[in-house]
This record gives C-alpha cells, sequence and structure tokens, in this order.
C-alpha cells in the first residue's frame, strides 16, 4: 500500500517512481512497516506522505541549505529521515508529535540511516510545544503534515520563528479533490487556508500539485 497521488494512475505513479532517485532499503523497509500498520488498521494510510515527495523534500532541504528545520505531525519517521538527509552534518531537526508509538518505529529506522543524532523529538499536543519555543528567527524549513484544523494556527506561530526566506512546506493542501467540495471541517479549513494564504503579503506562496498538494511559503 504504497502512497500515490490522487492525480495519478497507478501507471504514472510507477513512471514518476521510475524516473526519480530510487529509494534505499532503509526507507523501502519503512513504508512497507507503515503500509503494515495501515493494514491492520494501526493507522491511516493517508498519514503518509509518498516516496516522490519524501525525494523532493530531501533535495529541497539541501537545495536551500537549510540547517534548522522542524516538522510537526511525524508519524511513523519518514519525511523526518528525508529532512534530516538533505541537512548538514550538523543540522537539526526537531519533530513535533503527540504518539510515542509511531515514534518508536521512527527511531529505529532514523538509527539505522546514520541520522538521529540530527533528529530531537518533542511529544504532546503540537500547539502548546510551538508555542513553547522561543520566538526567535530559528528554522529555515518548517513540514507540517498534522491535524488540518490546526493549520492556521501553525502557520501563524511558525511565521515569527522562521529566518528571513525560511520555507514552510504544508502537505495535503489538495485534500483528495476536495477542495473543489469540501466535506469536512478539515477540507474546510483548508480551502479557507489555501484563499488566506495566497492574500497573504507576509509569504510567496505556491500550491504545487505534489501528492494530495503541497504548498510552499517562503517568509518574504
Amino acid at each position: 500500500m504504497t502512497p500515490r497521488s490522487f492525480l495519478l494512475t497507478q501507471e504514472l505513479a510507477d513512471h514518476v517512481r521510475a524516473a526519480s532517485e530510487p529509494v534505499d532499503d532503509v526507507v523501502a523497509d519503512l513504508l512497507a512497516e507503515t503500509a503494515a500498520m495501515a493494514e491492520r488498521g494501526e493507522a491511516s494510510p493517508t498519514y503518509q506522505i509518498a516516496p516522490e515527495q519524501g525525494t523532493f523534500m530531501q533535495l529541497l532541504t539541501r537545495a536551500v541549505g537549510a540547517r534548522r528545520a522542524i516538522e510537526i505531525g511525524t508519524f511513523t519517521g519518514f519525511s523526518a529521515l528525508c529532512i534530516a538527509r538533505g541537512l548538514p552534518e550538523d543540522g537539526s531537526l526537531l519533530c513535533l508529535e503527540r504518539s510515542a508509538g509511531w515514534i518508536d518505529v521512527a527511531r529505529r529506522y532514523w538509527e539505522r540511516a546514520g541520522v538521529s543524532g540530527r533528529i530531537d523529538v518533542r511529544l504532546g499536543e503540537a500547539l502548546p510545544s510551538l508555542r513553547d519555543l522561543p520566538l526567535a528567527e530559528t528554522f529555515d524549513l518548517a513540514f507540517v503534515d498534522a491535524d488540518k484544523t490546526g493549520y492556521p494556527d501553525y502557520v501563524e506561530e511558525l511565521h515569527g520563528r522562521m529566518t528571513p526566506n525560511g520555507l514552510v512546506l504544508l502537505d495535503n493542501t489538495l485534500r483528495g479533490g476536495r477542495v473543489l467540495a469540501p466535506e469536512t471541517d478539515d477540507d474546510r479549513a483548508v480551502v479557507r487556508l489555501n484563499a488566506a494564504l495566497a492574500a497573504d503579503p507576509r509569504w510567496e506562496t505556491v500550491l504545487l500539485p505534489v501528492s494530495d498538494g503541497l504548498t510552499l511559503l517562503r517568509k518574504r
């Protein structure tokens, strides 16, 4: 059960992956274990980003020269692994996650990949943890993949903590296409957020049709 964009057929998704840098054994095993958890009903398959999105995020982290990063919503650690691999040796990633069980899975793969020394985890609800951080321009890169109704607050709290030109990535901003016909509170929250961000002069904003929609925000 490997995630793919709802915009792609399985054949096109296979082509995208074949034309991208292949995943290694660590990532393949992590994706397989996460998929098995979803099949057993221990997690939702929608929590996992697609492999090509992870590769893109790793490339992007390296390309922008990020040194300090933060992630809101870590799940079993694939996105964190990709970001950490894109950081320099002395870089750091702070993960905010509420499930200790998922972090236990993540840590095993971070160790195998040799990036565990770059990653710090704070367990608990993300918004209080974020608000507890110093209000200082600290992070070069942020990835948000958590409760969608919380996205506006996460973006607001991140703004003052991002460095100039800092990059914020928001996942699932197409909601499987339901932004055109919202069905849930999460859908409606994302529709409102997409409109608000496009008009917010503090951010340079683009919503890309990557996987389930990936919004990039550059702090002006």
